[in-house]
């Protein structure tokens, strides 16, 4: 099986660099999306629209992106024999981080869909912010190596 992964090390490698792009576009889009949700009149017809926005971005783009960021990433650092790093294990926690706010996002999506407004906009403005700040993060840890 290593051999197999060392063998494809490079299309896996692509093909995880490629999710990561879609996965980090949907982590900035959907706190966006949010934001022009509450914006928008409890009950209205603009409203209807950002929850089905919302619903696809979550369905079409994010989940899948995480899922194959998740088996393309293990299966990456596993042909690079890269497990004992110090820097993947720092990068899985910002990983696992950035998973946790996926599925934060994914909770809160639910909560505006029902009609409630738990944060402010600027809350969620400043909350958008995150994967940026996690994705110079790993970049770094990923191109560096500093440990």
């Amino acid at each position: 099986m290593q051999e197999v992964l060392s063998m494809l090390y490079l299309w896996l490698k692509a093909g995880h660099v490629i999710f990561v792009i879609f996965w980090m576009a949907g982590l900035f889009m959907l706190p966006r999306y949010f934001v022009y949700h509450q914006e928008s009149e409890p009950g209205s017809a603009e409203e209807a629209r950002w929850i089905d926005r919302e619903s696809k971005l979550r369905k079409i783009i994010l989940t899948p992106s995480l899922v194959l960021v998740w088996v393309l990433g293990i299966a990456t650092a596993s042909a690079m024999g890269a497990w004992s790093e110090g820097w993947l294990h720092a990068k899985l926690l910002f990983v696992l981080g950035l998973s946790g706010y996926h599925g934060w996002l994914i909770g809160y999506g639910k909560k505006l869909a029902k009609g409630e407004r738990p944060l402010t906009g600027r809350k969620l403005r400043l909350l958008n912010e995150i994967p940026g700040l996690a994705a110079v993060v790993i970049v770094i840890l990923v191109v560096v190596k500093p440990f």
